[in-house]
């Protein structure tokens, strides 16, 4: 385990390029392993995450080279291929889960393993569609928890489904299974999730439709093989929401952060911190959006988990909440429990050891500020094999009095370079 000690400074002018985004990313390099033909990635995320899906896929037949930032993928004439090697993901949820829809269409017996935090998260919310589908997938419990075995076919069942909660990641994993239907597959979802998948299936040639319905989505894809494409990867704007929080809490905090992607649900928490009276200018680019963010006092306010789709910047407003006046209510949290550790107690936990009050009710917890960072105490923390947790700690302690991060080793599957960044290295 990898110990980081955070000690603040006295200012934080930073400009910072976050990683390609790691949605995108991931599905850059399996819509290209999945096409015929050569195409190439370029600002594609260089976090762990995103090298299980690479290896994945050359594991299955594609070829992938890199130079420089670009990344070259080659796609089989024959298309992917079932292997005897386990495919290992890492503590990578969105390649395990958008890998059980791939892998439905490959004929054969598929292993599919992960590291000890990924073999404690839920499988069923995919295996449960994609059996509908005729996909056959085991794990281990009720829950189907990784390792797996799934056995492909050649071609799958269309369906039509309504999912149960929100998840990209679920409705991804439908969509790549419905590559190989018999018939149009549709997905259904009561909260709109991130559009990644739908938007880079149209880009690579795809017969997609995607529809608003109150505050949901139906989605429909035809069969079909994807084109190889030119893909030009924005920065990830979760990554960038830690150098937000950051910017607006320390006390001399001039931040700059260069384009993110600019996909609506994925930017939910720029309008929750600027309803929260952070001082955020958006600026629109070609890529995406570049962000300015400056010192700013900040206010407590409610924030519903449907603004946040993901709930994946959860962690960083919950620091921003502690140095908030008032208080903070997360509502409809009980996804952060099921992700790379239990965010929900996690997040608890760390408003904890930053002086705050905390009360939890449900799947509701309400965090009461201490009206500016600098009132946080000094403290450690250990991130349980979960990089946002890491990364919200240690903007906690740089903005605040300092304090020791264990674990921070987990921050490489998404930010390489993150505490250099925060520390003013580089």
């Amino acid at each position: 385990m990898t110990s980081r000690i955070i000690t603040p400074a006295d200012s934080f002018t930073r400009k910072v390029a976050t990683p390609g985004d790691k949605s995108i990313s991931h599905r850059a390099l399996m819509l290209s392993a999945m096409a015929n033909g050569t195409s190439t990635i370029r600002g594609l995320s260089r976090g762990e995450d995103v090298g299980r899906t690479a290896t994945i896929m050359a594991q299955l037949g594609a070829h992938i080279q890199s130079s420089g930032n670009e990344v070259t993928v080659t796609g089989p004439a024959a298309g992917l291929r079932a292997t005897s090697e386990a495919l290992y993901c890492g503590n990578s949820g969105t390649t395990i889960r958008l890998l059980l829809g791939i892998l439905s269409g490959i004929e054969g017996h598929h292993r599919i393993t992960g590291d000890a935090s990924l073999s404690r998260r839920p499988m069923d919310r995919v295996a449960t569609p994609l059996g509908l589908m005729g996909i056959q997938i085991t794990g281990q419990g009720t829950t189907v928890t990784p390792p797996l075995e799934q056995i492909g076919l050649s071609s799958t069942r269309a369906i039509s489904y309504e999912m149960p909660r929100a998840s990209a990641q679920v409705k991804s994993a439908v969509l790549f299974a419905g590559l190989y239907a018999d018939g149009t597959t549709t997905v259904s979802e009561n909260i709109r999730t991130r559009t990644s998948t739908e938007e880079m299936f149209e880009y690579a040639g795809i017969s997609i439709s995607s529809a608003n319905q109150g505050e949901g989505r139906i989605v429909s894809v035809t069969p079909g093989r994807p084109e190889p494409r030119i893909w030009n990867v924005p920065g990830d704007p979760s990554q960038a929401a830690f150098f937000v929080v950051a910017g607006l809490l320390h006390p001399h905090g001039d931040v700059r952060i260069d384009e993110i992607y600019a996909g609506v649900e994925r930017l939910g928490y720029l309008e929750v911190l600027s309803r929260m009276g952070g001082a955020i200018v958006k600026s629109p680019t070609d890529l995406g959006l570049r962000l300015s963010i400056r010192s700013s006092q900040l206010r407590g306010t409610t924030i519903y988990s449907h603004e946040i789709p993901s709930v994946d910047e959860v962690p960083a407003l919950v620091v921003a909440a502690c140095a908030a006046e008032g208080d903070t209510k997360f509502v409809e949290m009980a996804e952060l429990r099921i992700k790379e550790s239990d965010r929900f107690a996690e997040s608890v936990l760390l408003a904890q050891r930053l002086g705050s009050k905390v009360e939890v009710e449900g799947d509701n917890f309400t965090v009461t500020g201490q009206g500016s960072a600098s009132s946080f105490l000094h403290f450690e923390f250990e991130a349980p094999d979960d990089h946002r947790m890491a990364m919200a700690a240690a903007i906690a302690a740089y903005c605040g009095q300092g304090g020791v991060v264990h674990g921070a080793e987990s921050v490489e599957t998404s930010f390489p370079g993150f505490f250099e960044i925060l520390m003013g290295a580089s």
